[in-house]
Order: structure tokens, then C-alpha cells, then sequence
């Protein structure tokens, strides 16, 4: 059998986000983070089908200036961030299939029950179609990263975490994801973090592939930055590999309730025929919008204003999750 798992710039059928609930730890900030969010859906709906979770779909329809390219599904959530619970595509024999992994709040920091269950839900009311997989194993998808021919990327500190399969040993969990996507090769980064990453460093923050042997890594330049030296060794380790870098820096510091924010470029999202990328009103917003006009020129290069989604510690990955076409072939 032939097994796979995709890269995000193949093709997709649609992605999918949630849209904040009213009582969630948005609280704080929850007309602007709607607002935000409008903005990343009818951005993504320019593109391809954008699938929109939500407590209330009648509320949201009048709040959404069009519905063209946008589906509306009511569904309950503890918390937004859908690539750490969402459904994980696969290809097996060139047909799309999807792995329901165990989510447990980033090892058990938060309430996670509805978002633990949700690509189930979607499955059995038919939004996902093909087969679902359920494991159990705790994963999260903003913490791999693929370049679609059988290379991986993560990070120790997430995978080896105590409170996600304490049960299971280093190579076991080595093991498990080899086999369950079919990976020629597993690399995990020992280094690597932003202060308020609630995730423990998810690799969709740190290091991305943007092409089958490019990769794009976050780069602190301030010596003086809490980050550089942990940065600075992830670099080290990323030099190691046979594959080509580019940095993109490390914004400036950013603060909320007078904690430091992660904010981060690294956390862009790939659509068909376009590139979001999460702007912070930082004088690097432009250089980065240019470095990814290069890296993708065949496809719209979009800023998205992420300041706001940085106050609870995710980006545009974090907030979105890809679904593939149902038939795939590699590229």
C-alpha cells in the first residue's frame, strides 16, 4: 500500500476554521477577534471553499457579507484552535482518508472534551466523506510538518512531553508516526520556543517546509532577545540537515496583559493558488510578504492582520485546518 501524508501546498478541497464562541477565553477580546476572523474567511473564500464551525449559523450568515464559498456548520467547541484538533489527512493509495487522534489541550492545560470529539461529529454528519481512522495517541497537527515525499518535521519538547503518552517510549512514539504516515524520514528538533506558546513548541511556529527541500525557520537577530540563544540552536540543528534554509526573523516583542505573545511568520497558511501570511504591524511585515512573493510565485501573497489572534498564544495555522482533495497525487 502506498501511504503518504500530504504537503499544504497540494491541492485542497477546502480548509476549515471555528469561529470564536461567545463564552470561551476569548472573552477578553471577543469583537475583535470576530473581526479578525471575518477577515480570514472571506480572504480564504477568494481562493477555494472555506468550512466555517460555529455555535450559531444564523448569527454568523448576517455578520458575513457573502456565503459564496463559505459553509456554515453549528457545531459546539471549547476553543478555536482546529489545526491542533482537526481531522489529519493521509493518502493511501492515492485516496484521501483521515486520522482522528486523541486531543487532549496540549497536554491536559485546558478543557478539550467537544474539540476532542469534533472530527468525529463532522465525520458522522458526512462534512469529511472518505474512511476516519481513530487512534489512540495524542497529536496535534500544528505540531508536524511535511514536505509530501516522506519527510517530517517536529520537535522533542511536544512529542516527548509527559502528559501527552507517558506510556509510550521515545522510539515507540518515533514508530507509530512513521509507520501511521508512511515517512522515510522523522526529524525532531531538540531546540526550539517561543515564550507564551502554550503548545510546547509546536513546530508550525518554528520551522515549515515550503517546498520538497526548502525550509523556512524563525530567526532571531537581538542578541539581547529572550530567544536568541534557544533560536540560535535550533538553527544549529536545522544546518545539519541536507535541506535548504531560509530565515524568516522573529518579530518584535509582543505583550498582552503584560505577558510576551508568540508571535510568529512561521504560522502562515497554503490555499490553492495563494499564501496567508500573519502580519503583526511589525516593521518586518514587508521584507517577509517579499521573501514569500519569492518562494511562491505562482500564487497570491495575502498580509493578514494577526495581532489579535496572538493574545491567545495561536496564528493563522493554529486557527485553520487543511482538507485535501479526495484524490492526491505528489508534488
Amino acid at each position: 500500500m502506498k501511504l503518504r501524508i500530504p504537503a499544504e501546498w497540494e491541492d485542497q478541497e477546502a480548509l476549515i476554521v471555528v469561529f470564536p464562541p461567545e463564552h470561551s477565553d476569548w472573552a477578553h477580546s471577543l469583537e475583535e477577534i470576530r473581526t479578525s476572523y471575518l477577515e480570514f474567511i472571506t480572504t480564504i473564500a477568494r481562493f477555494q471553499p472555506c468550512m466555517v464551525i460555529c455555535e450559531n449559523k444564523q448569527t454568523l450568515s448576517n455578520l458575513l457579507p457573502t456565503l459564496q464559498n463559505i459553509q456554515l456548520i453549528e457545531m459546539q467547541t471549547n476553543d478555536t484552535w482546529i489545526r491542533d484538533f482537526g481531522g489529519i489527512n493521509v493518502y493511501k493509495n492515492n485516496k484521501r482518508h483521515t486520522y482522528d487522534f486523541v486531543f487532549n489541550a496540549w497536554g491536559n492545560k485546558f478543557e478539550a472534551s467537544m474539540d476532542n470529539s469534533i472530527t468525529r461529529r463532522l465525520f458522522d454528519e458526512g462534512y469529511l466523506g472518505g474512511k476516519l481512522s481513530s487512534f489512540d495517541f495524542v497529536l496535534e497537527g500544528g505540531s508536524i510538518d511535511s514536505n509530501g515525499h516522506g519527510v517530517m518535521l517536529s520537535t522533542a519538547y511536544c512529542l516527548y512531553e509527559q502528559n501527552r503518552n507517558a506510556h509510550l517510549s521515545k522510539k515507540k512514539i518515533q514508530k507509530i508516526l512513521m509507520e501511521l504516515f508512511g515517512l522515510k524520514k522523522l526529524i525532531i528538533l531538540k531546540h526550539g520556543a517561543l515564550m507564551g506558546d502554550d503548545t510546547d513548541s509546536h513546530i508550525d511556529t518554528l520551522a515549515r517546509f515550503v517546498s520538497k527541500d526548502t525550509i523556512v525557520y524563525v530567526k532571531c537577530y537581538d542578541k539581547k532577545d529572550e530567544h536568541y540563544k534557544e533560536l540560535k540552536k535550533m538553527e544549529k540543528e536545522l544546518k545539519k540537515t541536507e535541506f535548504h534554509l531560509i530565515p524568516l526573523p522573529l518579530p518584535s516583542a509582543h505583550y498582552f496583559n503584560d505577558h510576551r505573545i508568540p508571535a510568529t511568520y512561521i504560522n502562515f497558511v497554503l490555499i490553492n493558488n495563494a499564501v496567508l501570511v500573519p502580519t503583526y504591524s511589525d516593521p518586518c511585515d514587508e521584507q517577509v510578504l517579499q521573501t514569500f512573493e519569492k518562494l511562491f510565485p505562482d500564487r497570491e501573497i495575502v498580509g493578514i492582520e494577526a495581532s489579535v489572534f496572538i493574545r491567545e498564544h495561536g496564528s493563522l495555522h493554529c486557527a485553520s485546518m487543511n482538507i485535501y482533495k479526495k484524490l492526491g497525487k505528489t508534488k
